[in-house]
């Protein structure tokens, strides 16, 4: 019977990570919802007038389109949020290990950061751009589900993803992309690196414990899923107002971008740029510690079972 400890597998992190985002979209979504309608929104355009709150908005979105609303474009979440997070930790860790010291099976700080970035930009081309091309076309719509009467353009995430593609063409589904994998990125970068240096921090503070509690888990990873937001809000406005409208045929996508800053910078002022940061934070470091909580979980308890089965194999 063999003692020595097996790597964890590439289809560790896969599941791990999709069990992970499938909590995490359940439980935060309509944090989203209200961000992407305080980004899209143009109140406090008028002097003398403020841009609508966080509460004000997700008040109104229950008042007028009832709370099932605030679920909104879930489908879209759920259907790209598992396989975005599968990517994530799978590429991360596939990432980390390349970029490892040969000799120690090390990674630097630096590295890991590296890491960070390759894994948001391999989800945010894979997954990410086309699933929030869908959720937030699927977000914009006022309509109430109330009333049979109101009939929204986009009935629901297959429906969206047919009449963008038919009308618009597929690129159209990854219009931003550029700015998604931007933001992905460096979100990804923060993410990771706080995350894996506060787990390490508190692993030297308990030397006795060999696994960090559940508790510590979604503790360093609402810390670490705070930080992304802050670091790329603008660029996270910009992208949701540009996935939102059809193409402009006569502008390429820098002069779209640079059209829609300018545009938010003369007619809001520099505070349009961090719309949607209350929601965007509020959803962003709780889904982190969900999910990072969920996969550390998932991915031990894969670990034990497959370490079990080989027992009895080797029997």
């Amino acid at each position: 019977m063999s003692s020595e400890k097996k790597p964890v597998g590439f289809a560790t992190h896969l599941t791990a990570g999709g069990v992970a985002g499938a909590m995490e979209a359940l439980c935060c979504q309509p944090l989203d919802t209200i961000k992407v309608r305080m980004q899209l929104s143009r109140s406090g355009r008028l002097a003398g007038t403020k841009p609508r709150g966080f509460i004000a908005t997700g008040a109104q979105i229950v008042q007028r389109e009832t709370p099932l609303a605030l679920y909104k474009g879930l489908g879209a979440v759920l259907s790209g949020i598992v396989p975005k997070m599968s990517i994530r930790f799978a590429s991360f860790e596939a990432y980390k290990g390349f970029l490892a010291d040969k000799e120690t099976g090390k990674t630097s700080v630096g590295n890991i950061f590296i890491s960070g970035l390759g894994a948001g930009i391999t989800e945010a081309v894979a997954v990410v751009c086309p699933m929030e091309v869908v959720k937030i076309r699927l977000q914009a719509q006022m309509h109430s589900l109330a009333d049979p009467q109101e009939v929204p353009q986009y009935r629901n995430a297959g429906h969206a993803v047919y009449k963008i593609v038919h009308e618009e063409g597929f690129k159209a589904l990854y219009r931003g992309v550029s700015l998604t994998a931007l933001r992905q990125a460096t979100n990804q970068g923060v993410n990771f690196t706080a995350y894996q240096e506060l787990k390490k921090f508190a692993a030297k503070l308990q030397p006795d414990v060999e696994q960090l509690p559940s508790y510590q888990h979604m503790l360093i990873g609402l810390i670490s899923g705070a930080m992304g937001p802050f670091s790329n809000a603008p660029i996270d406005t910009i992208k949701t107002r540009l996935q939102k409208s059809p193409a402009t045929p006569d502008q390429n996508a820098f002069q779209r971008i640079s059209a829609i800053s300018l545009d938010m910078w003369r007619q809001e002022g520099y505070r349009a740029f961090y719309k949607g940061i209350t929601p965007r934070v509020l959803r962003v470091a709780p889904g982190q510690a969900i999910v990072f909580a969920v996969y550390e979980r998932v991915s031990k308890f894969i670990e034990n079972l497959q370490s079990s089965q080989g027992v009895e194999y080797s029997e």
